[in-house]
């Protein structure tokens, strides 16, 4: 309870509307499969074709092996915040969620959907453990730690020298006046020059990455969290750039149309050049892709910007483990359950068999993922670090934005984008 109202009510109250209703007239059937005092249910989002999805499961099955402990997984992948609510308010909700905090997830522990966890950092002997940075990100403004950080993000953009090679292009580009004249050496040869999925989240972390060459980090939480890209000179600047870079040809043709699967793809069949992905992503690349691949950041703006590198997107908002107000009654099978998930022996499975970045300290690198390695071993003085926005962009405008940042990889101008991205903010 929280000053006497419930939980459940308070969640409600946020979440009435069309959606939560349907579906809790079918609430029974998203139930862990087992449950009981003596079993904890786990609702996962690290599941089918997630990095780690096998991993995580071998992990849970060896813990209930060991220990005679009793772990029920129920698992679900994009969907899993709205059936996580959907089955909080009927009560029936899992002890644990393992899930990214982004969107309506942000929201979770001030609405009482989970429980603030700052308090078990220490008697669980966990605070020693996790990557600082990972500890602030996930603490909100109120002072409390929505969940433990357990995977974390590392968006870098890979370029296969092999092909930029073959369109005589000797060094990898650094700045825009150079990734310009690289995709037209590329398109010379018939090579695709950036792949990315203009049609969906992917092309509209490039595009915000993009911006983000010609705002602070101050700039870019005002602009992020308001929509109002007309407000600041810099981020309208930053647009410009993307228009610029587009009409280059520096993105492949008909990019608005492609997916982030269809971009791996691209790159992964050599049609592509260049592509911006998260590591996550990177370990699905081929051993022989990858062994002509450098990975590397975005190319700065020539003129104009204030990165002092090629930028990539860093953050730690990955997989967290949060507790319900079920998990509550079950602190004794959760303590163990999660310590286990950051002990060494299973923070190096998950770097090592799947190429996961996670947020506990440990100095293992992926042998068998090289462009993941790559990318952790990237420095400040190769690097600049931009914010990955989904921690401040409203979860009611991700797809309105998106639609947004489709058209801006067609032909729209500046003016049109912009107006199409603010309006993606007061639609919602």
């Amino acid at each position: 309870m929280t000053h006497g109202i419930s939980r459940r009510t308070l969640l409600g109250a946020a979440l009435s509307g069309g959606i939560i209703t349907p579906l809790l007239a079918s609430c029974g059937a998203l139930v862990p499969a087992s449950s009981g005092a003596h079993t904890l249910s786990v609702h996962t989002q690290i599941s089918g074709a997630v990095a780690g999805a096998q991993t995580f499961s071998d992990v849970v099955a060896a813990y209930q092996r060991d220990t005679a402990r009793r772990v029920a997984l129920l698992k679900n992948g994009s969907d899993l915040p709205i059936v996580f609510e959907t089955s909080t308010l009927a009560g029936k909700e899992a002890d644990v969620a393992i899930v990214n905090m982004m969107g309506r997830t942000l929201a979770w522990t001030r609405l009482g959907a989970t429980v603030p966890v700052q308090d078990f950092l220490d008697d669980w002997g966990l605070r020693d453990l996790i990557i600082p940075g990972a500890l602030t990100e996930w603490t909100d403004e109120d002072g409390r730690l929505r969940a433990f950080p357990f995977t974390r993000t590392n968006w870098p953009v890979s370029f296969n020298t092999a092909l930029l090679e073959e369109a005589g292009v000797g060094e990898i580009p650094t700045t825009s006046d150079e990734l310009i004249a690289a995709a037209e050496a590329l398109r010379a040869k018939g090579i695709g020059p950036v792949t990315v999925g203009g049609s969906d989240w992917s092309g509209q972390k490039m595009f915000l990455q993009i911006i983000q060459g010609f705002i602070t980090e101050a700039e870019a939480r005002t602009v992020f969290s308001t929509g109002r890209i007309s407000e600041s000179p810099g981020a309208i600047a930053g647009v410009e750039h993307f228009v610029e870079l587009r009409d280059a040809g520096v993105f492949v043709d008909n990019v608005q149309g492609y997916t982030s699967d269809s971009e791996l793809t691209q790159f992964n069949t050599r049609k592509a050049a260049i592509v911006p992905a998260m590591s996550s992503a990177l370990a699905l690349v081929p051993a022989e892709r990858a062994a002509e691949v450098t990975v590397g950041g975005w190319p700065r703006p020539s003129s104009g910007g204030v990165l002092e590198h090629p930028s990539v997107i860093q953050s730690y908002n990955g997989h967290g483990i949060w507790i319900s107000e079920n998990g509550m009654k079950k602190l004794d099978l959760i303590k163990p359950f999660v310590q286990h998930l950051y002990s060494p022996e299973v923070t190096d499975r998950f770097i090592l068999e799947s190429g996961r970045d996670m947020s506990r300290i440990t100095d293992t690198l992926s042998t068998d993922f090289p462009l993941v390695a790559q990318a952790s071993r990237l420095r400040d003085s190769e690097v600049s670090a931009v914010m990955l926005p989904d921690l401040l962009i409203p979860e009611a405008v991700f797809e309105p934005m998106i639609q947004a940042t489709a058209l801006a990889y067609g032909t729209a101008s500046a003016e049109r984008i912009i107006d199409a991205f603010e309006k993606s903010y007061q639609a919602a």
